[in-house]
Order: C-alpha cells, then structure tokens, then sequence
C-alpha cells in the first residue's frame, strides 16, 4: 500500500489490489483518483481528460471509495484532541473550541502546551488591523512568551495592574504584543482594585488611562483570562482582603473574567464592579470575538460559569478541563 498527502491534510492511500471493480473499471477509477487526489486536478478538467461528465467523475471517485482504492483519513496533530474540541463546540455554541492533550506533571506544564496553541490559534485568527484587548493571567502569560510574529494590529490593555502572581504584568504582555506586531499599545497604568469607589473614580477620569478605555468600543478582538473563587486560583481575590473574598464568595461568586465577577450560574455578582478598572461586562459582550484560554480542572466550575454567561465566543483549553465540562 502507498500513501500520500493531499496539501488539506489528509491522508490518502491505494491499495493496489482487493478491490471489486473489473479490471478496465479499476484502471479507470485509479487514474481518475489519483488526478483528483494526488494531482488536485478539478473534475471538470478530470472529465475532459477522460472524456467522461463531471458527473462520471463524481460517481468513479465514489466507486473507488467505495472498492477501498482510496482511503482518507484526517490527521490532527497529537497535542489537540479534535473529537472533544468539536464536542466542546457544541455543547457551550462556541465558534471554536481547541483543546489541547494535557500533559503529564505539574499544572505549569499544562499551562506552557496550552499557551503555545493559544499562541497558534491567536496567529491564525488575528489579521492585520484587529484592535485586540488583552488581559492577563499565568496561562497568557505563556501564550504571549509563546508569539513569534503577527500582523500590525493595536493592543489595549483589559484591566489594571496585578499586584502580583504573574511575572510579567499586564502593562508589560500588552507592551510585548504590540511589539511583537510593530504596532500602538495602550497600557493602563492603574491598580485593577480600588479600596473604595471614590479612589476608582479618580482614576477613571484621567487622561491616561480614560484613553486607553475609549479604545474599548473599537476592539475587534479580545484575549481575556477566566479566575476561579472555589477553588481560589484567581488574582482579583488575591487583590482583596481575607474578609472581602470570603463575604463575595458567601454571595455566591465562583468565576470572574476581566474582574467582572459570576455565580455558578453565570449571573452577575456585581458588588465590586465600581471598584474595579477594567472593561465592563456589556463592552465584553459588543467585541465580535472574546477568546478565553483558561486550563486545569481546578478551574473547571469557573470556567463552566463563563461559558454559561455567554460572554466568550472561544476557548482554548486542555483535555481534562474539556472532559468535566462535558460530563
């Protein structure tokens, strides 16, 4: 048996002999597949080759499925399982869901392969002149150190400052995108949680950082990340006092994404939302596409809650995270 390649990807191989056509059929059916497969020709100029209808030709190369001269088999790379992306798709009516083979060992490996197909996916959907929103999280932070190249496109900052948990804040992934894409970036110089509403406020209004927030209604793309309350593994709580988190959680809070905080259900829990710089939920929800990558089965209720508000249109994430969500 030989197999070859079509530039699509698939894979196709003829056998040489077990096929039950006659032996003029089977000559014919193998030329005719071989043009259109292996040699891309079109059937209408396959037709004209063989001096058969377009028709002919569809119905030869059925037949010579049908007898096992051809096979076709649509290869996927090993890292992403595209049976549970497809049925992750489906479930939540994302419009794409790419989930990546998690690895062996320690949650950081998880969060590194997962990054480095984010980074993939972001280079394949992003195109020159998207205005992208960019969060920030431990899990973009290895998709952004995972770009090498992208078309010229402007980067605005998501939300305020971390005070910690990452190693490279958000002003700096947005500086290190727009780099990368030798174009404008609009940072935010400003803490992501307010100790009051008035401190907030104060800072909304100037001119730095309200610049920056009226690129918001312009954004053609946004990269956000997904925090998870119970269990914590999120950097808003870890902006608040011990008492605040505890009383928020008490409220039912399980998810937030760019500081905009979710029950189990997906419903608002809305008590810190003047207290927080970042985008609001309704501008979320106006950016055509919102890509969250997200990963770990710590996550997974969180991530459950984000998908649930219909905020995110798509997902990157790993096996075991997509395995929960659809039990």
């Amino acid at each position: 048996m030989r197999s070859y390649e079509r530039k699509d990807g698939d894979q196709v191989s003829t056998p040489r002999r077990d096929s039950a056509l006659r032996p003029a059929e089977l000559i014919r059916a193998a030329g005719v597949a071989r043009r259109y497969y292996l040699d891309g020709a079109s059937k209408v100029d396959i037709a004209e080759e063989f001096g058969i209808s377009r028709f002919k030709v569809a119905r030869v190369l059925e037949d010579a499925r049908d007898a096992g001269l051809v096979r076709i088999d649509i290869a996927v790379p090993a890292q992403i399982d595209a049976e549970l992306s497809d049925a992750l798709r489906t479930r939540y009516g994302l419009t794409d869901a790419i989930v990546v083979a998690s690895p062996e060992g320690h949650a950081e490996s998880v969060r590194q392969s997962v990054g480095r197909i984010a980074a993939d996916y972001l280079t394949e959907i992003i195109t020159e002149g998207d205005v992208i929103g960019l969060a920030c999280s431990r899990t973009l932070q290895e998709t952004v150190f995972a770009l090498t190249t992208l078309p010229r496109i402007t980067v605005v900052q998501l939300t305020g400052v971390h005070p910690g948990g990452v190693k490279e804040n958000s002003v700096e992934l947005v500086r290190r995108v727009a780099s990368i894409a030798r174009g404008p970036a609009f940072p935010i110089y400003a803490p992501l949680v307010l100790p009051d509403v008035t401190s907030a406020r104060g800072l909304l209004t100037q001119p730095q950082v309200a610049d920056a927030m009226r690129r918001y209604r312009d954004l053609t793309k946004a990269i956000v990340a997904i925090g998870s309350w119970d269990p914590p593994e999120s950097l808003v709580r870890d902006s608040l006092t011990k008492a605040e988190a505890t009383a928020l959680r008490a409220r039912g809070v399980r998810a937030e994404t760019c500081a905009r905080l979710l029950d189990d259900d997906g419903m608002p829990v809305t008590d810190l939302d003047d207290r927080v710089i970042a985008i609001s939920a309704e501008q979320l929800r106006k950016v055509p596409e919102v890509i969250a990558v997200a990963c770990g089965t710590r996550k997974a209720q969180a991530i459950h809650a984000v998908l649930t508000a219909g905020i995110v249109t798509a997902l990157v994430t790993d096996t075991d995270v997509a395995r929960e969500l659809l039990t």
